[in-house]
């Protein structure tokens, strides 16, 4: 089935409509952190969940505090012209948790733009919401100068849970013509794409 589709930067404009998106009922995962859990370099152990904190803290780098300046957080998905999905991206340093991970710790001295989390609503999935939102965010990176994309994603032969999903699929990323650059884990890898 046909759909309109179109990708968004999170401003203060569309915040309204992310929250519609990670509240709906069945969203936990994201409704939970709220994509700061790369963010930030570790949140407190009873933080409690939904933890308003990472919502805050979100809407925080939305009105410019903290982000490197001029670049949204991430990527308002839309079809039909309803919230469908989100994706996250930025400069590498802007997520420190990052290099506290040993899976996906700094490969080398390459300034990186990072992908840390793709979502799509479960209404939509199935219907390539989720490759659109990739190559969108890929065109906005190359758009705001970034030379590297560098991703995480899960490779594992048999099917995850959704909730474990969110830093996306090996296939999503080798479909959109990012390559392994390193293995630290079975299950996860290590891609790039060069936008210049």
């Amino acid at each position: 089935m046909a759909y309109a589709f179109e990708t968004r930067p999170l401003t203060a404009a569309t915040w309204p409509d992310l929250e519609e998106l990670f509240e709906v009922r069945g969203n936990a995962i994201v409704r939970d952190c709220y994509c700061m859990f790369f963010r930030r370099a570790r949140p407190a152990k009873d933080a409690p969940r939904p933890d308003p904190d990472s919502k805050a803290g979100l809407r925080a780098l939305v009105d410019g505090d903290g982000v490197t300046p001029g670049v949204t957080p991430g990527l308002v998905g839309y079809v039909d012209g309803g919230p469908a999905g989100w994706i996250s991206l930025g400069p590498r340093p802007d997520f420190r948790r990052l290099e506290r991970s040993r899976v996906m710790k700094q490969v080398d001295d390459t300034p990186v733009w990072s992908v840390v989390c793709t979502f799509v609503a479960r209404p939509f999935r199935g219907r390539g919401v989720q490759h659109r939102l990739l190559a969108a965010a890929v065109e906005h990176a190359r758009d705001h100068g970034a030379g590297m994309l560098e991703a995480y994603p899960v490779d594992k032969p048999e099917r995850s849970h959704p909730d474990s999903m969110f830093v996306g699929s090996r296939s999503l990323f080798e479909r959109a013509g990012f390559t392994e650059v390193v293995r630290r884990s079975p299950t996860r890898v290590t891609m790039r794409l060069a936008l210049r």
